[in-house]
């Protein structure tokens, strides 16, 4: 089976964070916030430090608290916090805080002193006792497990770095992106569909006539003629069968009931074929002389007296006359309660339109079909479009979860709605969809994928060690990672 590969944001082995939006991406936000004040420099306290991944972004903020910070005229100290992780490393905006001889400087020459203009710079008699800090980055690769540093200096006339000091505030670790499996739907060669009914055509006493204006027969093949038409007037739709099986109710002989079952069911076939022209072995017919499945499935569903000695009588093996005689003789009360309010409904034509659909192959057209008529495309189509969006976007999700819509049980279907909904973060959903996804390698990598989503490392582990044996290379990397996170 194809499948492609996608990364879940998902806290390992902890309680998922909230989800958030992205210019262009649905993302996890996972935050790690340092809320006790830390002198990291002199004379200079940080606090509510935070550092959160936001889609393609890392978030950095922190409260400088100045209050102690004393600068000497002809002085100034810079602040610079900076994102390193080895060799690699990301200078953010400093804040400068300059003596007043140093200020006056800055003012004349209109830029900053010591960076650039992105700078925050304060006057050192006019500074505010705490300043906010605020910084969006692009998020890199190198930023996983990168530390955030602020880094002092103290300057003395021409820029002369006199004074250094650095310490770390906190680290960055990105949380376990476990891999996700979405399998694509294999192709239908043909792709066949049908739409089912069943009418209740009105016939005079022991005729086989169909009478359109007769009772309530103008409604009942209103019923077929909708149904057919529906699917008739779509230019990407071929009608291949119609098929008509004609009932009647026990209470006449059984001989004559299906004479009368013949009958209507060719009369009924004869209606349509006039009406649609459509060729001789398009209109297929079957019967059944009597309907006693339906009278079955009413007496089990009712509330009358003695109802189990009737549905005893409907089971047994006595000819078909002869059942209808015994419940008439030794249930007389019950059986005209069933002539008047069940054996009408028991004479019945069942219908079923069988057509085949074009296939697609353009996602616009497609994406265009899903919004119109999503009955139309098949499992493979669905995800056809899905590659057009990036995962975790709400066009993304809303594909697989209409595919789910339109083949609720499909195990298939059900996995990759559960992917998506893990993607986004709804894990309950994705529970609900996994429940329905069967067994295959995928669906149960999936479940592990689930359970490090949720926190759950021993049911990720045993999972996960289910998928490697059943073969799928992922869980292999998988379980690596997962091990070496908890070390």
């Amino acid at each position: 089976m194809n499948k492609i590969l996608f990364y879940l944001a998902a806290a390992l082995c902890a309680p998922a964070a909230a989800a958030l939006t992205a210019p262009a991406v649905q993302a996890q936000t996972q935050k790690q916030t340092q809320t006790q004040p830390k002198e990291i420099v002199d004379d200079v306290t940080i606090r509510d430090v935070e550092i959160a991944r936001d889609g393609g972004y890392l978030s950095i903020g922190m409260l400088l608290d100045l209050g102690e910070l004393e600068v000497e005229p002809n002085r100034a100290v810079l602040l610079t916090p900076r994102l390193v992780n080895g060799p690699d490393s990301l200078v953010l905006p400093s804040v400068g805080i300059y003596g007043r001889r140093r200020y006056y400087v800055y003012v004349r020459n209109g830029e900053s002193l010591l960076t650039d203009r992105e700078e925050r710079s304060y006057k050192a008699a006019d500074k505010p006792a705490s300043v906010g800090y605020d910084k969006l980055v692009p998020f890199r690769e190198w930023m996983d497990g990168a530390s955030l540093k602020l880094w002092r200096g103290d300057y003395g006339c021409c820029n002369t770095l006199l004074a250094e000091q650095e310490g770390v505030l906190g680290r960055h670790t990105e949380p376990f992106f476990p891999e996700l499996l979405y399998v694509r739907p294999a192709a239908e060669r043909v792709k066949s569909r049908s739409l089912e009914g069943s009418a209740y055509i009105d016939f005079p006493v022991d005729k086989t006539t169909i009478y359109p204006d007769y009772r309530r027969n103008t409604a009942e093949l209103g019923k077929i003629r909708a149904t057919i038409d529906s699917v008739r007037s779509d230019r990407d739709v071929t009608i291949t069968q119609v098929w008509l099986k004609g009932y009647a109710s026990p209470e006449s002989p059984y001989a004559h009931n299906r004479e009368l079952a013949i009958g209507r069911t060719a009369a009924l076939k004869h209606y349509i074929g006039q009406l649609y022209r459509f060729d001789d072995d398009v209109i297929a017919t079957d019967y059944e002389p009597e309907d006693w499945a339906g009278l079955r499935r009413y007496v089990e569903q009712s509330n009358i007296n003695h109802k189990q000695e009737i549905l005893a009588l409907i089971d047994s093996d006595r000819e078909p006359d002869n059942r209808e005689w015994a419940i008439k003789r030794y249930y007389p009360e019950e059986y005209r309660y069933l002539l008047q309010n069940c054996y009408p409904a028991l004479r019945h034509t069942d219908y079923r339109i069988a057509y085949t659909i074009r296939a697609y192959s353009d996602p616009a057209e497609i994406g265009r079909i899903m919004a119109e008529q999503p009955q139309k495309l098949s499992l493979n189509e669905f995800y056809l479009v899905a590659q057009q969006y990036e995962p975790g976007t709400d066009e993304f999700t809303e594909v697989f979860e209409t595919a789910v819509r339109m083949y609720p049980s499909d195990e298939t279907a059900n996995l990759n709605a559960a992917n998506a909904a893990m993607r986004r973060g709804d894990n309950a959903a994705a529970a609900r969809y996994l429940a329905k996804a069967g067994n295959s390698p995928e669906a149960v990598y999936a479940r592990g994928a689930l359970a490090v989503r949720t926190g759950d490392c021993a049911t990720a582990r045993r999972y996960l060690g289910e998928a490697k044996k059943l073969g799928v290379v992922q869980a292999a990397t998988t379980l690596a990672e997962l091990d070496y996170r908890n070390k």
